[in-house]
């Protein structure tokens, strides 16, 4: 068993792909497929059983993942005191949404181009449930979250912070006028949402179908940029992080409506639990609570005040 081996496994274990792996890798599929053999080999075990054209890691694969993850970690950080403490390099892949890419993201993704060029951070569009997922299974190395809940089963995170929400509509919609909007008021018009499994949609949906008959329609959207398209069409309201509206609102583009949701979500950076941390991956930590710190700051400034009051 050598390093080049638990690379190679690795990397198939997470992509659960030879082809896949080989050309991440930029290896012959049939090296691939001869490194998995070999590991097996010394082993003494099946790492992965095949289902057609399909693959997944046996329950000996399952128990060697992390193991594998901690010794290339380890390899890795060796190298570097080797060389000197060279720069830190690599690839992080990072698990993220929408809104935090387009509007929490660029500070950071600014800082580590310029300052750590060798580092390469590979962002992956995904839902939180999705990055959960792909946390536990070693898919990616760390991984943003918005959710109400902060501790997750088979993984850690560190909160960014509280992240406000603010219902809004264009400047010109009957309920942009009103001095307090109820919960009853908001299930008489149209919802635009982003898809199914974002949380603040979810936490938003039990509160307006809450001691309802029927459940509230939405109106729903395949991402961000295009409920503010809907909403500066005057197709109706939404839920949105203020991040995502805060330059729209202090422009007079839309307007906050006076309602505050009773409930909060948490942007977190989360890792697998029991993972040793890299030193790339302390140092992604690190700098993103940093920026985004200063980032919370700026978009309070820009929207306060929202106005609003509680139902």
């Amino acid at each position: 068993m050598d390093i080049r081996q638990l690379t190679t496994f690795h990397k198939v274990a997470t992509l659960l792909s030879f082809t896949r792996a080989a050309t991440e890798l930029r290896y012959a599929q049939s090296s691939v497929t001869a490194q998995i053999k070999s590991l097996e080999s010394s082993l003494g075990t099946e790492l992965f059983e095949r289902l057609g054209a399909r693959i997944q890691l046996t329950p000996a694969g399952q128990r060697l993942l992390p193991y594998a993850e901690q010794m290339l970690a380890l390899a890795g950080e060796a190298r570097g005191i080797a060389a000197g403490g060279g720069e830190p390099s690599g690839m992080l892949t990072v698990g993220t949404m929408e809104s935090i890419t387009s509007y929490r993201m660029p500070p950071v993704l600014e800082f580590f181009h310029h300052r750590y060029p060798q580092l390469q951070l590979v962002l992956r569009p995904s839902l939180c449930a999705e990055t959960l997922y792909a946390l536990r299974q070693g898919i990616f190395d760390m991984g943003f979250l918005m959710e109400a809940e902060t501790k997750h089963p088979g993984v850690d995170s560190e909160v960014l912070g509280a992240e406000p929400l603010v219902v809004v509509a264009a400047p010109g919609h009957p309920l942009a006028r009103e001095e307090k909007v109820t919960l009853d008021q908001l299930r008489e018009v149209q919802v635009l949402a982003p898809e199914a499994g974002c949380a603040y949609r979810e936490l938003f949906e039990a509160e307006l179908n809450d001691g309802t008959g029927e459940p509230v329609p939405f109106l729903e959207f395949g991402n961000i940029e295009s409920i503010k398209r809907g909403l500066a069409a005057g197709l109706g309201v939404a839920l949105l992080p203020t991040m995502t509206v805060a330059d729209d609102l202090a422009a007079g583009s839309f307007a906050a409506l006076a309602w505050e949701p009773p409930f909060e979500v948490y942007t977190q950076l989360a890792w697998r639990r029991g993972r040793r941390q890299t030193r790339e991956m302390r140092l992604f930590v690190e700098r993103t609570m940093e920026c985004m710190a200063s980032e919370y700051e700026r978009v309070a400034d820009r929207a306060a005040p929202l106005g609003g009051g509680t139902d």
